[in-house]
């Protein structure tokens, strides 16, 4: 797959092409054509004008950029630490937060973890951290897409030296990036546990004020639901709904611990749903009831949550694990067919995080958030299904072209848009420092 890129119209041919448009049609020996950073062409192979940029696909798969709707970037420093700690979130994360995270370590770490995504084939991700200016920094710099929004917790947190610091932080940050093209920042109570009814409504606030997004942890921990249970005598989604807080501009992440009375709430609020199934098994939290929220007509896309918490920053993986627990946990292998899991990847995402609009389906006028898959290693042939083959035959090591907002960012499944050799070089700099102060946790 060789390309020679500059300023006219990119032309990419060879190309099996999943659209993830409304009626997923697919194009096998398609074309896609883009110029700048919109689409203006999908269909079959046709003629064109040889004063183009082209990309031989060589009978790769095209599909749209995967979207990462719920992750901890800059929590890539601590990955496989504790990773079987009990109670590893106040124990061990949050003191470990409290005396490492600074400015620095979150934008090596955001540096680290968007490299990663894109060389997996994510071109949007939802973040959820301190020192979120960093992050969006680290975003921009590598040209990806991101909903980037600013943690708030009810004690002295890693940017902010008083309780519920991150609210101030967050309205100097919305003002810094709410026109930018790449980046869309966003408001992030951490949880229900660690905020309060106030802090809630005061992101809430900030979210209506310039209609942007707001995220946090719900129904996820056990404690979390007693504790709604014991002071309000609500579940955790019920306690949300009585605050007034819950809307279209909501990401709720994990949402496991849920009823029927939920998730009727969810769909008549028009809450959208990250499910994060590595980490939530990984946890053993437990498994989002999915079907009964699609089957409720809720928007849900995929995350990976921390890479503390699944190891992970990549969305093919966890494709094929949400369609493997769901058959198990309902000992159903009928469920959840390929291309619905490749949905939840793709369009659904974009549903969730407000951009359906502009990405998440290869179509005319869309944004070119594109990612080539190919076809010629080991694991990828035979193919009689193109969406059963990502989901359960490919890896992020077949992600070979990813292209966001028009530009190449990897090829030939190396990062373009960076120095990932100095980028990796800074993210092991911080090994030693983090080694030896989470030893004395």
């Amino acid at each position: 797959m060789e390309e020679n890129m500059n300023s006219k119209a990119t032309v990419i041919k060879n190309v099996n092409i999943l659209t993830m448009n409304q009626n997923k049609d697919i194009i096998e020996n398609g074309m896609v054509i883009y110029k700048d950073d919109k689409i203006v062409y999908v269909g079959c192979e046709k003629e064109f004008d040889e004063d183009v940029n082209l990309i031989d696909g060589e009978d790769a798969i095209l599909m749209p950029g995967m979207i990462n709707c719920h992750t901890h970037a800059s929590m890539v420093p601590f990955r496989s630490l504790a990773d079987d700690y009990k109670d590893r979130l106040k124990r061990y994360l949050f003191p470990l937060e409290q005396k490492l995270v600074d400015k620095e370590l979150t934008y090596i770490g955001a540096k680290y973890a968007v490299s990663e995504m894109l060389l997996g084939g994510v071109t949007t991700f939802c973040d959820m951290y301190y020192f979120e200016d960093e992050v969006a920094k680290a975003a921009k710099e590598l040209n990806m897409r991101g909903i980037v929004c600013e943690t708030i917790v009810d004690f002295p947190s890693p940017d902010s030296e008083k309780p519920y610091g991150g609210i101030d932080y967050a309205k100097d940050f919305i003002k810094k990036w709410k026109d930018d093209g790449l980046i869309i920042p966003g408001v992030a109570p951490h949880a229900i546990y660690t905020n309060s009814d106030e802090s809630l409504k005061s992101a809430y606030n900030l979210s209506k004020k310039y209609n942007i997004p707001f995220t946090m942890h719900v129904a996820e921990m056990d404690y979390e639901v007693s504790m709604c249970k014991e002071k309000y005598n609500l579940t955790p989604v019920g306690y949300l709904d009585k605050l007034g807080i819950l809307d279209h501009n909501f990401i709720s992440a994990h949402t496991i611990l849920v009823d029927d009375e939920d998730i009727n709430i969810l769909r008549k609020k028009n809450v959208k749903v990250s499910h994060n199934i590595s980490a939530n098994s990984k946890g053993a939290k437990g498994v989002c009831p999915i079907l009964k929220m699609k089957e409720n007509g809720i928007d849900i896309g995929l995350g990976t949550d921390g890479p503390m918490s699944s190891n992970t920053l990549d969305i093919i993986s966890q494709m094929s694990q949400v369609g493997k627990i769901h058959k198990l946990f309902n000992n159903d292998r009928t469920l959840l067919p390929s291309d619905e899991i490749v949905e939840m990847a793709t369009m659904g995402g974009a549903r969730v995080l407000g951009l359906d609009k502009i990405v998440g389906s290869i179509e005319v006028g869309k944004k070119a958030d594109l990612v080539l898959i190919e076809t010629k290693s080991v694991n990828m042939q035979p193919i009689y299904d193109y969406y059963a083959t990502i989901v359960y035959s490919s890896n992020p090591s077949n992600v070979h072209t990813v292209i966001v907002d028009g530009k190449i960012v990897v090829r030939n499944k190396e990062l373009v848009s960076g120095d990932f050799s100095k980028i990796r070089k800074d993210l092991l700099g911080l090994k030693d420092k983090v080694n030896k102060l989470a030893k004395n946790l």
